[in-house]
C-alpha cells in the first residue's frame, strides 16, 4: 500500500482502504496505515475521554496509552474484527481503570471541572452553558457501568449489541443499564424540562 502525505492530507487508491484492511496492513509493518488509522480515529477516541474525565490532559494520556496498547496488541487483531468495537474495548479498559485510580469523583462539582476558564462566556450563551453543565452532572450521578453505556450509545452512536461486545456482556444486560440510566438522568433533569415547557 503506498500513501502519501501532502500536508496533512492522505491520498492515493490505499487512502480508501477500509479500517479493518489498514489495521492489518499496520500489524504487518505498515507505519503509514497507523498513521492513517491515526488520523481517522484519535478525535473520536480523545472526545471519548475528554466528555468521560473531564480534563482534556487526561484525555490525551489516555489517547497516548490506547495507541500504546494498540500497538502492543497489533499483530493479536484478526481480519473480519469490526476495529471500532476493538479500539473502543481497548478505550473503555483504560478509563475504567483510570476512574479506579481516582476512586471516583467525590461530587459534580468536581465532575464538572473540564469546563475551561474561557467559558465564560456571553450572557446570550449562558443559558446554553449551564443546560450543558446540568446535562454533565446528572451523567456524573450515574453509575459507572451506566455511564459507560451512555458515552458508547449515545456520543459514539455504537448499537447496543457492539457495546455488549466491548464491555463483554450481554446486549440484554446493556439495554437494561441505558434504560435505568436514561430513566435517572431524565429525573435528575425534571427542573430543567421544567422550564423548557414553562417557556
Amino acid at each position: 500500500m503506498e500513501l502519501f502525505c501532502s500536508d496533512g492530507v492522505y491520498t492515493a487508491e490505499g487512502a480508501g482502504l477500509e479500517d479493518e484492511q489498514l489495521m492489518l496492513e499496520y500489524a504487518a509493518g505498515d507505519l503509514r496505515a497507523f498513521e492513517l488509522l491515526f488520523e481517522r480515529w484519535a478525535p473520536r477516541l480523545h472526545a471519548f475521554f475528554r466528555r468521560s474525565l473531564g480534563s482534556a490532559v487526561d484525555a490525551d494520556d489516555l489517547l497516548q496509552a490506547t495507541f500504546l496498547r494498540v500497538h502492543r496488541a497489533r499483530r493479536s487483531f484478526r481480519s473480519g474484527l469490526p476495529l471500532r468495537g476493538w479500539l473502543f474495548t481497548v478505550a473503555a479498559r483504560l478509563r475504567i481503570d483510570e476512574l479506579r485510580r481516582r476512586h471516583r469523583l467525590a461530587n459534580a462539582e468536581e465532575a464538572l471541572s473540564w469546563v475551561d476558564e474561557e467559558a465564560q462566556v456571553s450572557s446570550d450563551k449562558q443559558r446554553e452553558v449551564e443546560r450543558a453543565l446540568l446535562v454533565q452532572a446528572a451523567l456524573a450521578r450515574l453509575a459507572e457501568s451506566q455511564r459507560m453505556v451512555i458515552h458508547l450509545h449515545r456520543f459514539e452512536r455504537m448499537t447496543f449489541a457492539e457495546i455488549a461486545q466491548v464491555l463483554g456482556t450481554t446486549e440484554g444486560a446493556v439495554r437494561l443499564r441505558a434504560f435505568r440510566a436514561y430513566r435517572r438522568i431524565r429525573s435528575y433533569l425534571e427542573p430543567l424540562l421544567d422550564q423548557d415547557d414553562a417557556a
